[in-house]
């Protein structure tokens, strides 16, 4: 599936670049100390986090999935256990240090993707590479690391995501997305986005979802009079636990998801290898899923709740009825089209590739807010908080529940796809370097 990519060989440090089919890493089997993969990817929490860092039409999961699809490729170099996503070092010793690659790998995707925190990333390179004894191993993971930084940045230079978005022209007409209250924004986001290169799908609608239903629907109905009654600014028909529920999950979802992955990887102790392997094929999916789900958001440009619900009396339905001051429990809506919801495929398509690399769904977890500090919610199973962090949305008042149903099943199809095809075992038999 993947486009096998060929170019002029790169040579850096005596090392030979090639760029190959994707594919996956190591064994889960050796336990490491203080886990390179998890540090730089609470290093790029911490970065998107940092208000005005992430450039506004380039997506964050755009980021977290380089950074991890480098710390994977250089860690796999020297593993050798699995096909590499697109980079394979030729050459490397088998004894070369994993975590001073990853580390080195990390580094130089970060500073070229956010600059302006160079000061701050070389100096958590220095202290990294301090813990790891000096000597030819630990050189050689250097220059692996360096030579796929290099690499794997050339190979997205120019992936589309760079354009300038086009400008989205707004209608009146009934079902359309239109610019949300209170804040009306004045553009949507990511319209070029459907447009971005995928990283392992083979194009942005290779999934994509059938229409959201007619507005003259049972369906439609329905789903219009429960995010109305529930997902009300201030109602009473949503319990407590609901409306508080629709404001916990109201982040940047793919940051919640990341630290979920943190916890399970070293709750279960993963060596550098096999944690390198899970953040890039949960990264890779919630990349490749945003990308799916723009596409299918811009080819509907389905209205939002908040403007259905104040538009009712146009929407040709004698079932809904409309209410012209109705604001969402979160107040602003995203600005985006409704259908289908970002939260249900990105939750999904995260649920899934846990589920798949730890081989269960039971797995208890705690989750911290990104948006309510100090707040947790606890999960006997990823799939329980997928649901949850799903439904959240109809509770918060910005979708409906199709558009979350929508959502998850495209973010499932997407997932398996990429845990199917990408990051393989090289050998039959093999566990396909999930945890065990």
């Amino acid at each position: 599936m993947s486009r096998s990519v060929v170019i002029q060989a790169l040579v850096c440090a005596g090392l030979t670049v090639s760029f190959g089919a994707t594919t996956q890493a190591a064994d889960p089997s050796a336990q490491v100390t203080g886990n390179p993969v998890i540090q730089w990817n609470k290093t790029l929490l911490s970065i998107v986090r940092t208000k005005g860092a992430q450039p506004s039409t380039i997506h964050p999961t755009r980021s977290f999935a380089i950074l991890h699809a480098v710390m994977y490729d250089a860690v796999n170099s020297i593993e050798g256990d699995h096909q590499p996503y697109r980079i394979q070092i030729a050459g490397v010793s088998p004894q070369a240090s994993e975590e001073a690659a990853a580390d080195e790998a990390a580094h130089d995707v970060l500073a070229n993707l956010y600059p302006a925190f160079q000061t701050a990333l070389d100096t958590q390179l220095e202290q990294a590479l301090a813990e790891i004894p000096d000597g030819p191993d630990k050189t050689a993971g250097v220059d692996v690391g360096r030579a796929t930084a290099a690499a794997l940045l050339a190979l997205r230079m120019d992936d589309g995501s760079g354009g300038t978005p086009p400008p989205f022209v707004f209608t009146n007409v009934p079902g359309r997305y239109q610019s949300t209250p209170p804040n009306f924004p004045p553009q949507p986001s990511f319209t070029q986005w459907p447009k971005v290169r995928t990283f392992v799908l083979r194009r942005a609608d290779q999934f994509r979802p059938g229409a959201p239903p007619a507005l003259t629907s049972q369906e439609y109905t329905e789903v219009f009079d429960e995010v109305k009654a529930v997902g009300i600014q201030g109602g009473n028909v949503a319990t407590a636990d609901e409306a508080l529920t629709g404001r916990f999950w109201n982040g940047a979802i793919q940051n919640y998801w990341n630290e979920i992955a943190q916890s399970a990887a070293q709750r279960k102790g993963l060596s550098t290898a096999a944690s390198a392997r899970l953040f890039a094929l949960l990264n890779l999916s919630l990349a490749d899923g945003v990308i799916a789900f723009y596409d299918a958001k811009y080819t509907y440009n389905f209205w939002r709740p908040v403007t259905a619900i104040r538009a009712a009396d146009t929407d040709g339905n004698p079932g809904t009825a409309p209410d012209s001051n109705w604001l969402p429990e979160v107040t602003n809506t995203a600005t985006d089209p409704s259908y289908p919801g970002a939260h249900a495929v990105i939750s999904s398509a995260a649920a899934f590739v846990l589920e798949d690399f730890f081989r269960t769904d039971r797995f208890p977890l705690v989750v911290t807010s990104e948006v309510l500090p100090g707040v947790t919610r606890s999960f006997a199973s990823f799939g329980a908080a997928e649901q949850e962090a799903s439904l959240s949305r109809v509770f918060a008042g910005v979708h409906f529940r199709s558009d979350e149903n929508a959502g998850e099943v495209l973010g499932r199809r997407v997932a398996d796809f990429i845990t199917d095809h990408a990051l393989q075992s090289l050998h039959r038999g093999n566990d396909g370097g999930r945890e065990r």
